[in-house]
Order: C-alpha cells, then structure tokens, then sequence
C-alpha cells in the first residue's frame, strides 16, 4: 500500500516518525510546495486541495499530519469523500490496553498511554508522554497535547483542545470546542465552547 502524509512540518515530522518506526510504509508528503526540511526522506506527492489530485495520484492511503483539529477534521473529510483510507498510527512505544479504543486516523505519540477501557475516537491526537486513563472517553478530533494527564472516567467532547502538562481530576466532564491551558488543573464540569485555564481551573471566557 502506498501510503502519504499530509501535513510534513512540525507535528506531521513527528506523526510520519511514528509512522515509520510502527511499519507503515509512508512514501510521500502532501504539502503545497516541497519541503525544506527533509530530515525522513520522503517524496513530494502533491497537495490535497489541487483540483487533478486524486485522479492523478499514486497515493492509496493517508496519514493525519496536521495538528491543528479543524483542519485534520476537513483532510478526514476529503479522503473519505474521495475514498481513500485513513490510518491510525500507534508510536511502539506507546502503552495502549488491548481493551481500549482507539479510532479511525488518530495519532498515540511516543509514551503516551491510554489504559483499560478508554475510548479515543476518530481523528483525535494523544501527544508525546500524554496519559489517558481507564473509562474515559474523548471525542472525535480532539488534541491531547505532550505530558497532559487525564484521569479515569472522565468525558471530553469533540474538537477541544487539552494544552500541555494539563491535568484533569477523575469523572470531570468537558465539553466541546473546549480549549484547556498549559499546566491548568481542571477539578469541575465545564461546558462547550469555554477556555479554562489556572490551577484550580476556571472560566476565563466563552469562544
């Protein structure tokens, strides 16, 4: 299967890494124009968004290499609609339980855990050294950012954003659009479309 990335800078080296070192035989970059850096080597397969790009490429498979949730949600939309498969890719060394979920084109980063009875669904990022515990539940394209720590049982919605080092307190529910700061300690609900940030976490405004 020849497989691409989309997304090759920043985050999308980091996802194509993983990729390789899990065996997924990723050939080629989508990006605009060719990259500067090259540092794994890839080969230049075009840009999504060109109007002769899927009847033209070579490419039958594709990675999520961008970080940002919107984005990655509108490339899952593209390849689906023009019915070309999406990974998941799974750092070997991350710890993910037998027993959890794991969606369809989501990233587990290097040292990531997510334990017993998780749910990730489609799309979502668990970054480097991200912990999701047992029974929580996080929704579709949702970003985990390095070093966040979610406890057990907690319900996270779709499209939010938990920034790094982050910690939220077991059976705490968060909504969607949600945006978590930077080494905020989240101990209570919050609702859709807040920004929380602070130790203990609070409201700083509505998105």
């Amino acid at each position: 299967m020849i497989v691409g990335i989309a997304g090759y800078s920043g985050h999308g080296l980091v996802v194509a890494e993983s990729a390789i070192s899990s065996g997924i035989d990723v050939r080629y970059y989508l990006e605009k124009f060719p990259a500067v850096t090259n540092p794994l080597g890839l080969v230049h397969g075009g840009f999504e968004g060109d109007e002769m790009f899927f009847s033209e490429s070579r490419i039958e498979a594709f990675i999520l290499g961008i970080g940002d949730n919107k984005i990655r949600s509108k490339l899952f939309s593209i390849f689906e609609k023009n019915h070309k498969h999406v990974l998941t890719v799974i750092d070997p060394s991350a710890q993910v339980s037998k027993f959890s979920k794991i969606g369809q084109g989501a990233y587990i980063g290097k040292l990531a855990s997510v334990n017993i009875l998780a749910e990730v669904e489609k799309g979502c990022i668990i970054n480097t050294g991200a912990i999701v515990e047992h029974e929580t539940k996080i929704g579709e394209f949702t970003h985990v950012a390095p070093g966040a720590v979610i406890a057990g049982g907690v319900s996270i919605g779709s499209y939010s954003f938990i920034g790094a080092n982050a910690v939220i307190k077991n059976g705490v529910s968060i909504g969607n659009n949600v945006i978590i700061g930077a080494g905020c300690v989240v101990v209570s609900n919050f609702p859709d479309n807040t920004i929380i940030v602070g130790n203990p976490g609070r409201e700083m405004r509505r998105k």
